[in-house]
């Protein structure tokens, strides 16, 4: 049976990096012998335009039917003045809730043609291969909160941080699942000296870890794993932690690698799984044809991987990307005096002559 694979381009640069990646799922499908259907639905400003909603039905329920869902990006200032409950950026919120997306996976790979473009040292940067876990649905951003009252006679608001077994038990055995694909070591991050939540995420997580004698696991503050980031981030394979703290870690780490173009990610759901490159939707250069399709292509290889069970071409995805990198191949956001510099649709090419 053919594997149905729901695109949403959304907005700005969406339509731009999904036709590139769908070229490049095209070619691999071709060369593996797989059979892909691709469903085109709309979400974010561009739905809001056409429906007056930002998430219609038919685009939640093709995804619920789907085997994995490929996005690009939402917003824009044109929606700038729509009414908060309406704006482009409730389509990824009514996604997660709608399918269940309780963990986002992003992987943070520095190819050695790109060691020079991070902000760090070539020698901090080069090797850098690891994997954030992060919890999506719970912690103090799904918590309680009071937006103002009145105590002592000051006012005052607060949010309620809460976590629960079974949560931290999905999140933790993803990331073990994870840490056995890969080499084996799972950096817990919490701030155990001081929050309850995460004295009950550290004994859970201890919990988990025997079931799987395989993989090494140990525990950080997440103040120091911050720290650790910028001064020694070859050290980490898959790290795991809750929302907010992974919230803040990710696009730390995403600094790393020096481009958020090149950055992939993915929601793993409860029914379907949803993968969007982490950069925005770039208006500003919509329709161009200079954006930077590697973070959506290599979310494709995510798709391939973690919902079709795809792995080799997965891997393949990822080592055409690289080749097209060594071979000088560059987009605005990359290019430098001495590369060649390459438009959307050159870019996507580049990959699929590498494939």
């Amino acid at each position: 049976m053919a594997k149905k694979i729901v695109v949403i381009p959304g907005d700005g640069i969406g339509s731009e990096i999904t036709t590139s990646a769908v070229e490049v799922l095209k070619k691999v499908a071709e060369k593996f012998s797989l059979d892909l259907e691709y469903d085109y639905k709309d979400a974010g400003g561009t739905a809001y335009d056409k429906f007056g909603v930002p998430l219609p039905d038919d685009t939640l329920n093709a995804c619920k039917e789907a085997d994995g869902v490929l996005f690009g990006a939402v917003g824009g200032d044109k929606w700038d003045n729509v009414d908060p409950a309406l704006r482009p950026e409730k389509a990824i919120l009514g996604l997660r809730k709608g399918l269940g997306l309780y963990a986002n996976l992003r992987p943070v790979k520095v190819a050695d043609s790109l060691v020079e473009y991070s902000p760090l040292k070539p020698e901090l940067v080069k090797g850098v291969d690891l994997v954030i876990v992060r919890e999506l649905v719970g912690g103090i951003y799904f918590g309680e909160k009071c937006e103002s009252e009145m105590k002592d006679g000051a006012e005052r608001a607060w949010d309620l941080e809460n976590y629960s077994v079974p949560e931290v038990d999905r999140i933790s055995k993803l990331a073990f699942e994870t840490a056995k694909l890969r080499r084996g070591k799972v950096t817990s991050v919490d701030k155990a000296n001081v929050l309850a939540t995460s004295r009950l995420w550290r004994r859970t997580v201890a919990e988990m870890a025997k079931n799987y004698s395989d993989v090494e696991l140990n525990n950080m503050y997440v103040d120091n794993c911050a720290m650790q980031l910028a001064t020694h981030p070859s050290q980490f394979d898959v790290i795991l932690t809750g929302n907010l703290f992974g919230d803040i870690l990710s696009d730390e780490a995403a600094v790393v690698g020096g481009s958020i173009g090149m950055m992939p990610s993915a929601s793993i759901g409860e029914c379907t799984s949803l993968y969007e490159p982490i950069h925005g939707s770039a208006p500003d250069i919509a329709g161009k044809g200079i954006a930077n399709p590697v973070g959506t292509i290599l979310s494709a290889a995510m798709l391939l991987r973690y919902s079709l069970g795809e792995e080799e071409a997965a891997q393949a995805i990822e080592k055409a990307v690289d080749s097209a990198l060594d071979k000088g191949w560059r987009t605005a956001d990359l290019w430098r005096e001495g590369f060649k510099k390459a438009t959307t649709e050159e870019m996507t090419k580049a990959v699929i002559e590498c494939l």
